[in-house]
């Protein structure tokens, strides 16, 4: 038998691509955004509809390693829900990761791969021509994008004691904590474990569980007070309602947050889009492969959505919209017009132009552009009291 996700019938239209006033191409998908007790503002498509969370589920599994023992802070617990670029700076940290655990390169099993940053590919192909190696191709699991994940893993299983070498398999200790975290934190069980691309399991969730499991980690990790300790104040025998066991998780959960919002760039790079979106806006972001994004405001609004065909160019730019129209930007902005500037500065951060050509200087001409789908479109903002 062959699960499968939603299919096209039950999708919305996410965003068109338009080429010289002619509609090349268009976006369809499904999508949620959650208040922050975790009720829909905004439904389309099949938000119930399972699909693998792909590196979206990254904030889960560093939650997991850090509660294992994985001692990780600053950058390096950044690194660890982190899909980057191979930066110079990202490849220290994965390094330092390593080290502090007694581990090395040899040790991580994701794949082999080039940096994705093309300064340092280049930094790494001079040094070597510089050292006279016959091979100057950089190719190593360290600069695989998930490498801080993983080193996270082996740090985890190393501070627990369990073996190293079998780190991603299903049954391994630090795999079973993450499975899990994924539960507490999504209320939902997973529907499906596959083999992610760097070769970590993988859980299928509900677009509506990822999206509440991540606003409850961005939530809970950017709380002024103490979570548990405020329901005891509260004179509560259990905690509040939109409390439960995810809450344990609290002090990773802040940890992990301190540090994503003190480095943006480690979660994936300098002038990237989800770096960018949590640099300029203060929400988290976190995309993932085959058309998934998740985001989260601090006071605790999320979206999740998933491009069915798979495509990541219109995930950024739909999320913004979906959460500005559920009214999550007035908590963060409700004194100004920011974020409508905001909005409209981050569409050429984070959108790639459609281009054609070149102008009469030799430069590339802009031709057409991604804009809303008519389904997103139509969606009314709504005003908060």
């Amino acid at each position: 038998m062959t699960f499968s996700t939603f299919t096209p019938a039950q999708a919305g239209e996410l965003a068109v691509v338009e080429r010289s006033g002619f509609i090349e191409s268009r976006h369809i998908g499904s999508a949620v955004v959650l208040d922050p007790d975790g009720s829909p503002l905004i439904s389309l498509g099949a938000p119930d509809a399972a699909v693998f969370t792909r590196s979206s589920l990254k904030p889960l599994q560093a939650i997991a390693a850090m509660s294992l023992g994985a001692q990780l802070t600053g950058p390096a617990a950044a690194l660890a829900a982190a899909s980057h670029k191979s930066e110079a700076g990202h490849v220290e940290v994965v390094e330092s990761m390593l080290e502090t655990a007694g581990l090395s390169v040899s040790d991580l099993q994701c794949p082999s791969a080039h940096p994705a940053d093309g300064a340092f590919r280049r930094e790494l192909q001079e040094r070597a021509r510089a050292q006279g190696d016959e091979n100057t191709d950089p190719r190593s699991p360290l600069y695989f994008n998930c490498s801080g994940k993983h080193a996270a893993f082996l740090a985890a299983a190393r501070a627990i004691g369990a073996d190293t070498s079998t780190y991603l398999s299903p049954d391994h200790p630090v795999q079973q904590k993450v499975a899990e975290v994924v539960a507490a934190f999504a209320s939902e069980e997973p529907s499906a474990v596959g083999i992610d691309g760097c070769g970590a399991p993988v859980f299928a969730l509900s677009l509506t569980g990822l999206a509440r499991a991540v606003g409850r980690v961005i939530r809970m990790g950017s709380a002024e007070t103490d979570v548990r300790a405020a329901g005891d104040a509260a004179g509560e025998e259990d905690p509040a309602p939109a409390m439960g066991e995810w809450t344990t998780y609290e002090a990773e959960a802040r940890t992990l947050m301190d540090a994503v919002f003190a480095d943006p760039w480690a979660i994936e790079g300098h002038g990237r889009p989800n770096s960018t979106v949590i640099e300029r806006l203060r929400i988290f972001a976190k995309g993932g492969a085959e058309g998934v994004i998740v985001m989260a405001t601090k006071s605790g609004y999320s979206v999740a959505l998933k491009c069915l065909d798979g495509s990541a160019r219109p995930t950024s730019w739909v999320a913004l919209n979906l959460l500005e129209k559920a009214g999550a930007f007035e908590e963060a902005y409700r004194r100004s017009a920011m974020y409508d500037e905001q909005l409209e500065d981050l569409y050429e951060a984070i959108v790639d132009p459609v281009t054609g050509g070149t102008d009469s200087e030799g430069r590339t001409s802009v031709v057409g552009d991604l804009s809303l789908g008519e389904d997103i479109a139509k969606i009314r903002r709504r005003e908060l009291d």
